[in-house]
């Protein structure tokens, strides 16, 4: 009788529950995995080299495209560090706006998170509600920065302008009538913080209906229950952050224990979990979606009683108004130095953090005091996780890696790079 021989099977790259470009050469014994060996670099596009060659708003947009589901959070990570290097003030009314659009980033990385994850293990309609709510948030986007995703909305020393008064609406077309465009609009008739607010009060409900889809679906617990556990120290060792740590019960989230903008003066609770497998860490997040719809609630009353101005008014830095720039010989100027030339960053290096819907997503940026950085570098989460794989799914199943990969939450955009 012939031997029975492990044998090497390629998953990926074109897998749909990859979650990107990622090629993993798996060592089996039968349908046990022995080995996962993740093989990256399919999708690198240099973002951190090309920043070089670039003013330093020009490599603003670059940030948008590295986990282009957490678009304004890796913004606002860029945008820290420059404003240390700086020494910057951002106006408190930018502060808040920022944190606001970071937690409505959180809930749509989230929300794409668990639709993304439930059809890898096999449900299917927990993507279309996620979808629908996230509809919603794009369009907030929209409304602000007239892109649904590749924003571009928060800049050094604050934010591009203010929140609009209104919110764009929907108009009737030969394939909605004007009944459904009425109902599409139901939502929109006063300013875009009318429409948030008005989504911060509706989206408990949608949450309690993914719970009732998924947290006692007893599918959903045998595809994540003990599945990829890794023990508090295992975490902390390996690097994890945000919910993969959390997940794990280690209550560390730089919102609370190093804050930045105004975190600390919002209220709200750190989630973590008790035996750091799948389950747990699909709990923490759905978890941090609640937190977060708290963190709008409390940004939006704030913004709708505190007028002011939303960027630094020093135009070295931030461009004039257009009235001004129009106007004023020496606004002009400044408006066309700042976008042919940009602005210099005095010599020296800064790392700026921040608690981005993955987990811990660093700037470090080093100054030779010229208009574009000297380097770039780049702490993604998702890579972290990723070099986890081996570990958390060896003894396990084929379709656990499927788990295993949707449960970090991986972008390949931030992996390679």
């Amino acid at each position: 009788m012939a031997d029975i021989k492990n044998y090497t099977l390629n998953f990926g790259p074109q897998h749909p529950a990859a979650h990107g470009v990622l090629r993993l050469v798996l060592e089996l014994d039968g349908e046990v995995i022995q080995r996962a060996d993740p093989h990256i670099g399919l999708l690198h596009r240099a973002t951190e080299k090309l920043a070089e060659s670039k003013t330093y708003i020009q490599a603003l947009p670059y940030m948008d495209r590295l986990d282009y589901m957490s678009m304004m959070c890796n913004e606002q990570a860029y945008c820290l560090a420059i404003e240390k290097m700086l020494a910057l003030d951002v106006p408190l009314r930018a502060q808040y706006i920022r944190v606001m659009f970071a937690e409505i980033t959180r809930l749509l990385n989230h929300l794409l998170w668990v639709g993304a994850h439930a059809i890898d293990c096999g449900a299917m309609t927990v993507m279309l509600f996620a979808f629908r709510e996230r509809e919603d948030l794009l369009d907030i986007y929209e409304a602000v920065s007239g892109a649904r995703m590749h924003a571009a909305y928060i800049r050094p020393g604050g934010v591009y302008r203010d929140l609009p008064d209104a919110m764009p609406r929907h108009s009737p077309n030969k394939i909605r009538s004007a009944k459904s465009t009425d109902a599409l609009n139901r939502n929109r008739g006063g300013s875009v913080l009318d429409f948030i607010d008005d989504f911060t009060q509706r989206f408990p409900t949608y949450l309690a209906e993914y719970h009732t889809l998924l947290t006692d679906n007893r599918i959903w617990k045998q595809r994540t229950v003990g599945i990829g556990v890794v023990t508090p120290e295992r975490a902390l060792n390996l690097g994890f952050t945000g919910p993969m740590l959390r997940g794990s019960g280690i209550a560390w989230d730089l919102r609370k224990k190093q804050p930045y903008e105004v975190y600390d003066r919002l209220d709200f609770d750190i989630p973590v979990g008790k035996t750091g497998d799948t389950y747990d860490r699909y709990l923490v997040r759905m978890e941090e979606m609640k937190q977060s719809n708290r963190i709008i609630k409390q940004c939006v009353d704030w913004l709708r009683v505190n007028p002011g101005p939303v960027i630094t008014d020093n135009h070295k830095i931030a461009p004039p108004d257009r009235e001004s720039m129009k106007s004023n010989m020496e606004e002009l100027i400044h408006h066309f130095k700042l976008f042919t030339e940009g602005f210099s960053v005095p010599e020296g290096e800064a790392y700026a953090a921040i608690e981005h819907p993955k987990g811990e997503f660093g700037i470090y940026l080093i100054s030779d005091g010229a208009n574009k950085p000297y380097r770039l570098k780049i702490r993604p989460p998702a890579f972290v996780h990723l070099s986890a794989l081996d570990e958390m799914g060896k003894g396990h199943m084929i379709a656990d890696a499927v788990a295993i990969i949707g449960t970090m939450d991986i972008v390949f955009g931030e992996v390679d790079r």
